[in-house]
């Protein structure tokens, strides 16, 4: 064992600064397992450390580790388990019990002995030991044991002590004297224990020679130990002393503890009475405003503002726990519940009040708009209501029901009031609509028969009229049966050309309407703009989303639950507060989309080019409505109105194609150009006008790709069923005018049509040329033509003159029979007829009649080669000169 606890102390605790003081051989209680070790150790450096520590050998057996380890102050218990019996076996109670085993009894009494002077030396909570023989626990041990393992402290001489330097070379020394002190161990050991008889003979004569020393020195050792007694007495005495004091002590920490307790209550009690009073107490001044404060003037209007924020603030506050409970704060809570209920029905009172007079005061400017065509402002009244904005938002945080009851009390004041302005200002905007279409037509329609009855009923379904403004839907009526007569007799298209014309439907006439339609637009969208605003502002709808229904806002009121009111706002609890908005601006501004679209329906029956006017301010006001605002009411009801405008428009481009395809051209009178040729210039020009720079620009091009290919289509389809005017004529007549209209006005997405009606107008001018051409020679241009086909068929030139048909004296009889006069008189017969087949619109005598003669002049050289190639050297030549034909084609000009 000694050698175990040398190597112990070597691997393990010398590394770790520690001294092994004592080792038990065990295993666990009630299992078969490898042995182990537990040691007793004390740290070397100060504090002392006092552990237990389980060592055990590696699994390969050839040194041992460190298993675990516990403090001895962890200790709680050692149970020996007999103190009258030998039993190996012993228990340590630590955070759990531990059940040992030891090799032997005599190990098992050894380590507890150390344990328990361990324990009475190190530290304060003594160990309790069980079952444990009294002989074991005393302080001091037989001399004996004190040599022994289980024996001694920290103090006593360890059973092994390593050997210092000198030592080692004392023994060297010792065994190189003696030559047989490794090969005769015993002869050695014997010569050694001689020696130390002799040392220790020598000793006692010594000892015994200073026995007087050794009786002075045992004299000073009792007078030293009586000393340690005295000391021993006094320091016992203090001891009590100070324990006595210990107790006084306690008693006075325990008394300032209570104190300090006391006091930290006082602090919290006095925080919480701040508290409450600071957040739950209203002044006088605040309860005056709320329950008798004028809400009329602008001072009583800034304290009742003042005075419902505190109240809010104080109903809002966040309670600590077990405030709830207390009287006072019930109380306040109930005085403050009565004074919410108490404003918030004067408030709700007064505002109701405050609509139904600016309702009356509003409506009394109504009279002095109804000449102009202008909407009443609303500046004043949202000006006045902006006051309360602040109040209507307290209303909304604390009373739901009532602040709805206001919103919806305002929707409906203010949706009566303003079907009845936008009524009367769409009547207005009609009576001047049918006013510019009666100036602009004037005396010419006014002649062509229409039942007034007629057009009143029509006229009426417009616009609902029916009994309102009778004096002036009187004279709207009136100005429009002569207009919608006109357009029934003469059709606003692009075939009429009587209604197409500067004289009945000029663009200053058209402009007038432009200027009413941008006028309705501009007055609408700064109403629905700040009405929105106010809207907003005034109910605050833009900060934050409203609450579902059932739920709670942010403080210690719960809304409660209700039923929704009826109509568009059943969906403003469970609806973010931009919809609310929209629904309110729905409502009031209801009658804005069905008057806009009965006044597009009106502008359209006036003139359906109308519509080209209205897509384009309408766009435009959509647009700079998505730009403010791409959600509001003002942009989405314009967009809807939009659609109409744009069906509208397509209607129109419809009913011109409609109208083209029906078009009937009289059999006796010559074609010239088209009504709807010179009616898609017109078009053109006016469309050119109005959707310069406009948005919606793309529309207009595909219009004109429809419409243009219709006119193509339709102007072959005229040419072909044509039986008084030539189809080259009226082919080369429209599509020279299309080709100048289209080069006139450059309009980008058509220059593919305007290459097609150059090259059309081209082909058939030279088709009409070549025909016509053909009659004032015509004897010779059979003759040439049939010297033509002989050489076609193989017939070489210089033999033509061989056949019979066409020799030489056949050839000079045909050129007799033209000579000068004849071919003057046959141009002049012609010039005559071709000036019979085209129009004076569009001047084309002039260019068809130089054609011709370059057309002329081009066969007269081809006869001349021909005569050459044919007949070589016969002398035969044309009765008259290329200078002759320049003479006949000059003067026959200019005498017509």
């Amino acid at each position: 064992m000694t050698a175990i606890k040398h190597a112990l102390q070597r691997d393990i605790f010398t590394p770790n600064d520690e001294r092994l003081l004592s080792i038990v051989n065990v295993c666990k209680a009630g299992k078969k397992k490898k042995n182990c070790f537990l040691c007793a150790t004390v740290t070397t450096e100060r504090p002392v450390q006092v552990r237990v520590v389980k060592v055990k050998k590696s699994d390969k057996g050839d040194f041992y580790k460190r298993q675990m380890a516990w403090e001895l102050r962890d200790l709680a218990e050692v149970d020996a388990k007999d103190a009258s019996k030998e039993n190996p076996e012993f228990d340590l109670h630590f955070e759990k019990v531990y059940r040992w085993v030891a090799s032997s009894t005599a190990e098992k009494n050894s380590f507890i002995s150390c344990i328990w002077k361990l324990n009475q030396r190190y530290l304060r909570k003594k160990v309790e030991f069980v079952n444990v023989s009294s002989q074991l626990l005393e302080e001091s041990v037989p001399s004996g044991e004190s040599q022994s393992v289980a024996g001694g402290d920290e103090d006593a001489l360890d059973d092994y002590q390593e050997l210092n330097a000198r030592e080692e070379q004392d023994i060297e020394g010792m065994m190189e004297v003696c030559e047989y002190a490794i090969s005769n161990a015993e002869a050695f050991a014997e010569k050694l224990s001689k020696e130390l008889q002799v040392l220790d003979g020598a000793n006692i004569h010594s000892i015994m020679a200073s026995e007087k020393q050794v009786n002075i020195l045992m004299q000073l050792l009792d007078e030293a130990l009586s000393e340690v007694d005295t000391i021993e007495g006094k320091m016992s005495s203090y001891e009590e002393m100070l324990q006595s004091v210990k107790e006084q002590m306690d008693q006075i920490s325990q008394s300032n503890r209570l104190i300090q307790i006391s006091n930290a209550n006082n602090g919290k009690l006095l925080d919480e009475i701040q508290f409450l009073v600071n957040y739950m107490d209203l002044s006088k001044g605040h309860i005056r405003a709320l329950q008798e404060g004028d809400l009329s003037s602008s001072k009583g209007i800034e304290a009742c503002i003042n005075a419902s924020e505190a109240l809010l603030q104080c109903m809002n506050v966040a309670l600590r726990p077990g405030h709830e409970k207390l009287m006072s704060v019930k109380q306040q809570q109930h005085l403050f519940t009565e004074l919410r209920d108490t404003f918030s029905r004067r408030l709700t009172n007064h505002l109701n009040n405050v609509f139904v007079h600016q309702g009356h005061d509003q409506s009394s400017v109504l009279s002095q708009h109804m000449a102009e065509l202008t909407l009443p402002k609303h500046s004043p009244l949202h000006r006045d209501l902006l006051h309360y904005a602040k109040l209507m938002e307290w209303l909304k945080n604390t009373q739901r029901e009532k602040y709805e009851g206001l919103s919806r009390t305002y929707v409906d004041y203010m949706t009566r009031l303003y079907e009845r302005e936008i009524k009367d200002f769409f009547e207005v905007a009609k009576i001047k609509m049918a006013g510019t279409a009666k100036e602009g037509k004037g005396n010419k329609f006014a002649t062509l028969p229409r039942k007034e009855s007629a057009f009143k009923q029509e006229t009426e379904s417009l616009h609902g009229s029916s009994g309102k403004l009778t004096g002036s839907t009187s004279s709207l009526n009136k100005l429009a049966v002569q207009s919608s007569s006109s357009r029934r007799s003469q059709s606003s298209s692009l075939l009429d050309m009587g209604n197409m014309s500067a004289s009945d439907l000029d663009v200053a006439d058209r402009t007038k309407f432009d200027k009413i339609f941008e006028q309705v637009l501009s007055e609408l969208e700064p109403l629905c703009l700040a009405e929105q605003d106010f809207i907003s502002k005034f109910f605050k709808l833009q900060q934050h989303p409203t609450l579902a229904q059932g739920e709670v806002e942010e403080s210690d009121e719960v809304v409660p639950s209700r039923q929704p009111p009826p109509g568009e706002y059943r969906h403003f609890i469970s609806s973010t507060e931009k919809d609310m908005v929209r629904l309110m601006m729905n409502k009031v501004f209801q009658s804005i989309e069905t008057e806009l679209n009965s006044l597009i329906t009106l502008g359209d029956k006036i003139d359906t080019f109308h519509s080209l006017y209205m897509l384009v301010k309408m766009s435009h006001h959509v647009w700079t409505a998505e730009n403010v605002d791409p959600a509001s009411y003002l942009s989405t009801t314009l967009g809807n109105v939009l659609v109409t405008v744009k069906r509208n428009f397509d209607k129109c481009i419809s009913g011109q194609i409609r109208q083209m395809e029906e078009v009937k051209i009289s059999k006796k009178s010559k074609v010239g150009i088209l009504p709807f040729v010179a009616g898609f210039e017109e078009f053109a020009e006016l469309a050119e006008t109005i959707f310069r720079n406009a948005e919606r620009r793309g529309d207009l091009d595909k219009a004109y790709v429809k419409l243009i290919r219709a006119v193509f289509m339709n102007v072959e389809k005229v040419a072909n069923e044509s039986q008084k005017t030539p189809r080259d004529v009226v082919m080369m007549e429209n599509f020279h005018h299309i080709f100048s209209t289209l080069s006139h006005l450059k309009i980008s997405c058509l220059e593919t049509e305007r290459r097609e009606a150059k090259h059309k107008y081209t082909d058939h001018l030279q088709s009409y040329v070549i025909n016509s051409l053909g009659q004032p020679l015509e004897k010779l241009n059979h003759f040439f033509e049939g010297v033509e086909a002989r050489v076609a068929q193989g017939v070489r030139e210089d033999e033509v003159s061989y056949q019979l048909a066409f020799n030489k004296q056949e050839l000079r009889k045909v050129i007799k029979e033209y000579p000068g006069k004849e071919v003057k008189k046959g141009l002049d017969n012609l010039y005559k007829k071709v000036d019979k087949h085209l129009c004076e619109e569009e001047s084309l005598l002039q260019v068809v009649w130089h054609s011709m003669q370059d057309e002329f002049i081009r066969q007269y050289k081809h006869f001349e080669g021909l005569i050459g190639r044919c007949y070589p050297g016969s002398g035969i030549t044309m009765e008259f000169t290329i200078g002759d034909m320049l003479e006949y084609f000059s003067s026959i000009a200019q005498s017509h």
